[in-house]
């Protein structure tokens, strides 16, 4: 995939990870990018084109796939924590985090993937998670949502490679930005995020580990349960 000159649409990009997205597709020669939030209004970033999206709402998915009909890339970045368990949490926030992070990079995929076609099939990167892969108490929601992005973004990898879409996932641990503040571990800069997704979309990467405490997990998915959650919960 070419950064230098295409068209990007990057989703929830007012702050954190999905600000350097659109910092560093601009600092790489992108053409134009669609600096994308729920108002349209709360990114200012030079060189930037804001567009107004609130993935949850289909109208809004349509009218900006409208407006981006250019687009080249779909850099699939906003997402929602509600921090709670299954079984006890408010169910309308364990609904809440599976309608943004599945429903809502869902909806954005297949109002995108028409317009990518058009424009030679391009690219689609999903961020996800390390929790992708594993659950924590306090966040079963999240972690459930985020499996089941894992596995759309396998499953709309196969259905638009006949277009010649190629999609990327994107796994990651806890990030400095203000969706992990309440976090106290380790924390990745948000900018070295983006640097390796770019760099792995570049290459041709079909995923981007991008942290060892990710690539650890995934690793340990091909042992017994038993002996991961239980280090877990010693640690």
């Amino acid at each position: 995939m070419q950064i230098q000159g295409s068209i990007a649409v990057v989703t929830g990009s007012n702050r954190g990870i999905g600000r350097q997205y659109v910092t560093q597709l601009l600092e790489r020669g992108a053409a134009k990018v669609y600096a994308t939030s729920r108002s349209g209004q709360s990114v200012d970033l030079p060189g930037a084109v804001p567009l107004p999206l609130d993935i949850t709402d289909p109208g809004s998915v349509r009218a900006a796939a409208e407006v981006a009909a250019d687009a080249s890339v779909l850099i699939n970045n906003a997402g929602a924590d509600s921090h709670v368990d299954l079984v006890t949490g408010d169910l309308d926030a364990v609904r809440r985090d599976m309608e943004v992070n599945y429903f809502g990079t869902l909806s954005v995929v297949r109002a995108f993937a028409p317009v990518l076609a058009r424009n030679g099939g391009g690219a689609i990167v999903n961020v996800l998670s390390a929790l992708s892969w594993f659950s924590w108490p306090g966040e079963g929601a999240y972690a459930a949502a985020k499996a089941a992005a894992w596995s759309l973004t396998n499953s709309v990898r196969l259905e638009l490679a006949g277009q010649g879409t190629h999609v990327t996932g994107v796994h990651v641990g806890a990030v400095d930005t203000d969706f992990s503040a309440n976090y106290d571990g380790p924390k990745i800069d948000p900018a070295d995020v983006v640097r390796a997704t770019l760099d792995g979309l570049a290459a041709g990467a079909l995923e981007v580990v991008v942290d060892k405490w990710s690539a650890d997990i995934k690793a340990a998915l091909a042992h017994d349960p038993r002996d991961f959650y239980s280090q877990l919960a010693a640690a």
